[in-house]
């Protein structure tokens, strides 16, 4: 008995390990876990805010609502919607300090969240905008998603979006402060899949911004993303590895010989077909009948992941609701990006039943005939790893297995830095550590090495204020 309970709690300690690691690296994009960070700090902080709290979860939750274009690419549809955004101005140096744009992604923005956003708009004594993205929590064009509503969900319209709003806001602040014609500095600023859009914003729009952080951001569409397993693997080490490769070879065996009975264990029941099971296991990262309490309380209870989202019956609902979100991101993954997270062809973590075929029958299931991701064609438009932008500073987390979708090299114009730490994940300059739930300011203190989140905050900074500097000696941001 003795020597189960300790094999149970290394088991628990390796999932415990894997699972923080890949956390905010789920398999759907970062979808996942960026729905389960909004309704964390949501739960833990409802109250409205009062200015100058620092310990409050969000800097704002007070929703601003402006006119948006549906189709910025039809010089014949003219139809607009209402999206929501927010702004918080108590650091602001008015009328002319910066703007700091923060993009919110694939999941509901429920305000302006307290990250390390916040320290740097005070030290920049900047204002901070954030614009929910198109089709997500209350920024909804339709009320019903069926696939032809979703015709109009795309990064491409997304930052056209972004340029429209902050032509929009730039004139509201103007007129707010009596001025014409003014133009103030402004940078974005993103994490994860926001993180690609900010690279990209500044890409197709660079008169619009002097510069952007694009923190993990997953600028590179991959078809067969096989590093992930790897980099998962790598990171937990060849016993854990080991462990969890052994773990999978027995949970699929068992998958064949009582498939209801595992997936009641594991709280699962309703995902019927076996490949999603696998998925909503691969994500947790713990996978035994030891992990089957782990994974149904602490994963699914205590962290907020929906076995729900897992299931492709759930993902074909076409209602707008709480849930929306998934959905939406899948068919963002079916259409533009893939991330297919399928298993390397040797040593890998992950079950075999999680492929290519998998993800494309997904596809197809949910949204029907002639939907798949078209990754050259989205890598040719914005350029990949070898994206021809400047002014971004890219920022990626050494234990991430997203770093690999991510522009990992420097150069002059875009500096690129990996952030060196054995929890070191996903958005770590700007969540801190753990990436969720929320560190208020992004705190490093819980970084097995502050001193290298540190770092390369402070290189980021440098590389903002030359930019912003640059900006005005430009007279972008003069009267």
């Amino acid at each position: 008995m003795k020597q189960q309970q300790q094999q149970q709690q290394k088991l628990f300690l390796i999932a415990t390990f894997i699972f923080f690691l890949s956390s905010p690296t789920f398999t759907d994009g970062a979808g996942i876990l960026s729905r389960i960070f909004d309704r964390t700090i949501t739960a833990s902080g409802n109250n409205h805010l009062s200015s100058g709290n620092s310990s409050s979860k969000y800097l704002t939750r007070d929703a601003l609502w402006f006119n948006q274009t549906l189709d910025h690419f039809s010089p014949y549809d003219h139809r607009q919607f209402r999206q929501r955004y927010y702004e918080f101005l108590d650091h602001f140096r008015a009328p002319d300090g910066p703007i700091f744009l923060k993009i919110c992604g694939e999941s509901e923005c429920g305000g302006i969240s307290n990250d390390y956003l916040a320290v740097l708009a005070k030290k920049f004594e900047a204002a901070v905008v954030s614009p929910e993205h198109r089709y997500y929590g209350k920024s909804s064009p339709f009320k019903s998603l069926t696939t032809e509503n979703l015709r109009f969900l795309s990064s491409k319209q997304a930052l056209f979006d972004l340029a429209v709003f902050r032509d929009y806001y730039q004139k509201s602040l103007n007129a707010r402060f009596n001025r014409t014609a003014a133009d103030n500095p402004w940078f974005v600023f993103g994490a994860s899949y926001s993180g690609a859009l900010s690279a990209w914003f500044r890409l197709k729009f660079p008169h619009l911004t002097c510069g952007s952080l694009a923190s993990s951001g997953v600028v590179l569409a991959v078809y067969n993303f096989t590093e992930f397993d790897q980099q998962i693997g790598e990171s937990a080490g060849p016993e854990c590895k080991s462990v969890l490769q052994e773990i999978t070879h027995l949970v699929e065996e068992r998958l064949a010989s009582n498939a209801n009975e595992l997936k009641s264990l594991f709280g699962a029941l309703e995902l019927k077909i076996d490949g999603d099971f696998m998925y909503f296991l691969a994500d947790a990262a713990a996978i035994a009948n030891a992990y089957a309490i782990y994974v149904k309380e602490y994963y699914v209870k205590s962290f907020g992941a929906n076995v729900e989202t897992y299931n492709q019956q759930h993902l074909k609902n076409t209602a707008v609701n709480d849930d929306s979100a998934d959905r939406l991101w899948w068919f963002q993954v079916c259409t533009e990006v893939a991330y297919f997270q399928v298993a390397p062809s040797n040593d890998s973590i992950r079950s075999s039943k999680v492929d290519t075929r998998y993800h494309l029958d997904l596809c197809k299931n949910v949204f029907g005939e002639g939907i798949y991701p078209d990754v050259d064609a989205t890598n040719l438009y914005y350029g990949g790893t070898d994206i021809a932008g400047s002014k971004i500073v890219f920022s990626n987390g050494s234990q991430d297995p997203w770093r690999h979708a991510s522009k990992q090299t420097s150069s002059p114009e875009m500096p690129s830095y990996i952030i060196s730490c054995h929890n070191c994940g996903h958005g770590t300059d700007l969540r801190g550590c753990p990436q969720s739930p929320l560190v208020i300011e992004g705190d490093a203190s819980n970084c097995s090495s502050p001193d290298a989140v540190h770092k390369v905050r402070q290189q980021i900074i440098e590389h903002i204020d030359l930019w912003l500097s640059q900006c005005r000696s430009s007279g972008r941001s003069s009267m």
